[in-house]
């Protein structure tokens, strides 16, 4: 993270140095390496805190929020419990049982986190710029026409880190979480491709940056062209085969606790534990942004061509976007702000240490300082001016876009989780065999039909 994080800077610095363009085209080439992997590994600790709450808000009790900053008193609703755990699995001694394979048994946690990276790398995080001097930069660590089956055979992998953790782990619960992983994999996977194969053919192309393009639009002249639209027994079909793809429930067969204690990981503690679940978050981000792009319109920050990216890059245009979301930002910031005082109130009754004073910090840090800033740009900076001001602007709305409904999507998988039932084992084969791929068939033969009328 740490080292990503650098490259980012060093990016940055030479982009800015060099002046934008195509001057600072290796600064450029840098920053597309690093914005993909950033923008995952730093969904990782919102994802944790979204489980936390998100459980015990549907558990209907309060979830973490003891551990703080002392002196500023800072519990961040549970945000600092992610700091905790960090400074716990990292102090912890790492244990290598004799009885393990020290070679697979070490390799499976760092297989699963890099196999998770490696698949995000082909998404787009918000259309092009093209800067006046004619230089253009993508943000997408990997532009490839194949990005949909690059997605697809670095996704399949992941369950060689699942198995061999079972296996190395020479422990029978262990094995049994491993196999039953591969189970699912193997029928998941074939319900997943049946379900991204209806958007090749849609779109014509298996280039994310074209199914992104290809949702521009409308269809049967009153829905927008997104795929949720076009394919929504696809997009029905890939959120299922997403879940079993991830191992979250109701489809955890590996890990069921009351059937196999911890599954395939119950030989494993501090770190590399750590990297497994980890390595599940980054899963989570990652599928929510292939749905996203596939099936939501990706970066479009809405649809039916609202606000297209045309329209945005014009300077004017730009400066009047701008002007509404730094509005919006001093309004609910300042909202926010007068919230904490409220808040404050109450903590004064109820914490005698630092933490008594987490509203008043945290309505000047989230709220009114960002609240001013705000308001000082709408009322003193008349936006940009120069065209590539409105590319820059246009990328920046286009990829909130992408980051708020990837967010929403995270959240639709914890929700899932801590809604629905695990099966038992037969049914979950009996789902994806007997149900699932049958109407993935019927559903791929009949996006077919309607692409060859013309209708899609």
């Amino acid at each position: 993270m740490s080292a990503l994080l650098a490259l980012f800077l060093a990016a940055a610095g030479f982009i800015f140095w060099q002046g934008f363009g195509a001057e600072a085209a290796f600064g450029w080439m840098l920053l597309s390496a690093a914005i993909p992997w950033l923008f995952v590994l730093n969904m990782i600790p919102p994802m944790i805190w979204m489980e936390r709450k998100g459980c015990a808000y549907i558990q209907d009790r309060v979830g973490p929020e003891r551990a703080f900053i002392p002196g500023l008193g800072l519990r961040m609703a549970g945000l600092i419990h992610n700091l905790a755990d960090v400074v716990k699995l990292v102090t912890k001694e790492e244990l290598l049982p004799k009885h393990v394979n020290r070679t697979f048994y070490v390799a499976a946690p760092m297989l699963s986190m890099a196999v998770a990276l490696l698949v995000g790398a082909v998404v787009p995080f918000c259309h092009e710029l093209r800067f006046s001097d004619g230089f253009v930069f993508r943000a997408q660590a990997l532009d490839l026409n194949v990005g949909l089956l690059w997605f697809l055979s670095m996704s399949s992998i992941g369950v060689y880190s699942v198995a061999l953790a079972g296996w190395s782990s020479n422990n029978k619960y262990g094995q049994l979480g491993g196999l039953r992983a591969s189970a699912s994999m193997i029928s998941y996977e074939t319900v997943l491709g049946l379900s991204v194969a209806t958007a090749f053919l849609v779109h014509g192309s298996t280039s994310l940056n074209d199914m992104v393009s290809g949702q521009y639009g409308t269809f049967l002249e009153v829905l927008p062209r997104w795929g949720i639209c076009t394919m929504p027994v696809g997009f029905v079909l890939y959120m299922i085969a997403a879940l079993a793809e991830t191992n979250r429930s109701p489809f955890d067969l590996a890990e069921a606790e009351s059937e196999l204690v911890a599954g395939f990981h119950t030989e494993y503690g501090a770190f590399k534990f750590a990297l497994f679940f980890m390595a599940e978050y980054v899963s989570i981000v990652v599928q929510s942004l292939i749905i996203v792009t596939i099936f939501l319109g990706g970066w479009q920050p809405l649809p039916w061509n609202l606000l297209h990216h045309d329209w945005l890059v014009e300077p004017a245009n730009a400066a009047l976007v701008l002007r509404w979301l730094l509005g919006a930002t001093a309004l609910g910031a300042g909202a926010f702000g007068l919230w904490c005082l409220k808040w404050h109130r109450t903590n004064r009754l109820r914490w005698k240490d630092s933490r008594k004073n987490e509203g008043i910090v945290l309505a000047m840090m989230l709220g009114f300082g960002p609240a001013l800033a705000a308001l000082l740009a709408v009322l003193l900076w008349g936006g940009p001016t120069s065209a590539d001001g409105g590319v820059f602007t246009a990328a920046v709305v286009e990829f909130s876009a992408l980051a708020g409904k990837t967010l929403f999507l995270c959240w639709v998988f914890v929700w899932i989780r801590w809604t629905v039932p695990r099966f038992r084992y037969d049914q979950l084969m009996h789902l994806a065999w007997k149900l699932l791929i049958p109407l993935g068939l019927v559903n791929l033969i009949g996006t077919a039909v309607l692409v060859k009328t013309g209708v899609i």
